[in-house]
């Protein structure tokens, strides 16, 4: 039996956002509602009209190499081939990582695949039942050569609940990137994945020129009844 799971944390009605590093957070609404009368074909009706206003980093988003400068290739969320983004085959990695228990590297990665790595797409759910903002901000990361060994393997696309340290920066995003992999952040319930393999939809919207925005999260599983 096919089960469908939804891995996408919801875009909040409100969130903090900053237009740059050096600038305070400010909470906004990111979404607007207002009503429109509409005359049509005799009858008179009332409908929602919204006007959306996010960041890139709302909710669960897809990160392509283009947001960092220095790894651009191109790739941009309107022109991205949907076969990179559309059902791949994942390989899925499970942990059980504490809070603050620092560095994930790759022959403990290796140790918990239960088949080869020769998918083009991997879940790597570090953290076990455990949300990624359930733990202290980056306390737990992936090693630098996690990119290599993906890149190595022909991975193209990485979805994670932990990725780079703040007591100890990796550079992680740049050596992905660099290597041509996109990046799912802040996906939600990696727990309720119990196949080995799964089929991965990471789906944003068509926005043209964003190399950052929100997306659909889905994997599809293969089950008993």
């Amino acid at each position: 039996m096919l089960e469908v799971i939804d891995l996408t944390l919801p875009i909040p009605e409100t969130e903090l956002e900053t237009v740059a590093p050096s600038a305070p957070f400010e909470t906004v609404r990111t979404i607007e509602t207002c009503l429109w009368n509409i005359r049509q074909g005799g009858s008179e009706y009332q409908a929602r009209v919204h006007k959306l206003h996010h960041w890139g980093m709302a909710g669960t988003y897809i990160d392509f190499p283009g947001h960092i400068l220095a790894t651009d290739d191109g790739c941009r969320a309107d022109t991205v081939p949907l076969d990179r983004l559309f059902r791949l085959p994942a390989s899925v990695i499970h942990l059980d990582r504490a809070d603050g228990s620092g560095m994930i590297d790759v022959p403990e990665l290796r140790d918990a695949l239960a088949l080869p790595l020769d998918t083009p797409a991997v879940i790597i759910n570090a953290l076990g039942p455990r949300q990624f903002d359930e733990i202290e901000e980056r306390s737990v990361y992936l090693s630098i050569d996690v990119a290599r060994w993906l890149a190595d393997a022909g991975v193209r696309l990485l979805v994670s609940d932990v990725y780079e340290s703040n007591s100890a920066p990796q550079g992680l995003f740049p050596a992905l990137f660099a290597r041509g992999i996109h990046t799912v952040c802040c996906p939600t319930n990696l727990h309720a994945i119990r196949a080995h393999r799964v089929r991965l939809s990471a789906l944003p919207l068509r926005q043209a020129g964003a190399t950052q925005l929100p997306c659909r999260l889905v994997a599809e599983q293969e089950i008993d009844e």
